[in-house]
Order: C-alpha cells, then structure tokens, then sequence
C-alpha cells in the first residue's frame, strides 16, 4: 500500500487565486474536486502529457532557430 500524498495547498491557491482569479472566499468554500473541475474547464478538459524527446526533435524541424 502506497503512502498517503500530502494536498498541494500552495499550488491549488495559486491557481484559484491567480489563474481562475477565484476570491479567498471562493477558494476555501469550494472541493478539491470543484477545483479540478474549473481547472479542465478553464484548459479544454485536455490533461497535458509531457513532451517526449521525438516531440522536441519534431518542434526543432518545424521550427527551426535559423543557425
């Protein structure tokens, strides 16, 4: 059985706070669940994956810097 995780309060504020421009008021009466829910809403609903080494390469070609 895993370890319980810690809830990132610092980033779930910065987020309300700053990103959904959320008061303090809203923030601490919402759910963890409610945040998440404005935070896919706000992003489409798309989760990020991370960029993998092929992704990079493909962005370097369309991309180029112009040596």
């Amino acid at each position: 059985m895993s370890e319980p995780q810690v809830f990132p309060w610092e980033d779930a504020m910065m987020l309300a706070l700053s990103v959904l421009r959320w008061s303090p008021d809203q923030f601490w009466r919402a759910t963890p669940r409610e945040l998440f829910a404005a935070w896919e809403g706000l992003s489409g609903g798309r989760r990020m994956e991370p960029a993998l080494c092929q992704d990079l390469r493909r962005m370097m070609k369309t991309f180029p810097d112009g040596e």
